[in-house]
């Protein structure tokens, strides 16, 4: 292997809520803008979101910066906890990294949720772009460094902040390692 491949994986700003809908809030939209200037500093040459309007509005200005299209990539959307909405939702998580089996009704279990992300990556890796920037969501993103770092679990999750970015990167033995460099 050549050079080392990288991805910048990006939590979304502050929202409105948590439904597929939600908007960003009026600070999430100032968010964007900082988010968007960092962003173009680290020469980002491809952008993928969720497609969840969050997501793609805290990568928007981005996009209006860069005159980078965004593409959209469903398998990037935020984890399907349950069915329908549920009290116990924050022990659902915490649980979840330890048993990556566990599954709400209705729900995804942590493992689905890494494999269709991981699945997302690799395409994603797969366009040959020098730094992919991929907007997602806190427990997507918290169930991929945990593949990466099983010490990562719900107390880092916890501990996100809206946004955050994460650089992903492969070494030339192909084991993929993290740095968060959002501050």
């Amino acid at each position: 292997m050549s050079a080392s491949r990288q991805i910048l994986l990006v939590r979304h700003c502050q929202a409105t809520g948590q439904a597929p809908e939600a908007a960003l809030t009026a600070e999430g939209q100032e968010q964007a803008q900082v988010l968007a200037r960092f962003l173009a500093d680290q020469s980002v040459d491809h952008i993928v979101s969720s497609t969840f309007v969050r997501a793609r509005q805290s990568v928007a200005p981005l996009a209006t910066l860069t005159g980078l299209p965004i593409h959209l990539d469903v398998r990037l959307s935020e984890r399907r906890l349950a069915a329908v909405p549920i009290e116990n939702w924050r022990q659902v998580i915490h649980e979840s990294f330890r048993d990556l089996d566990l599954r709400a009704p209705g729900g995804e279990s942590g493992r689905e949720v890494q494999a269709r992300s991981w699945a997302a990556l690799h395409a994603l890796l797969q366009g040959g772009h020098a730094l992919p920037v991929a907007v997602a969501h806190g427990n997507l993103i918290s169930l991929i460094l945990h593949s990466l770092n099983p010490g990562f679990g719900y107390q880092q999750w916890a501990a996100l902040s809206n946004p955050d970015v994460f650089r992903l990167q492969e070494d030339r033995q192909g084991q993929w390692e993290y740095e968060r460099i959002w501050s």
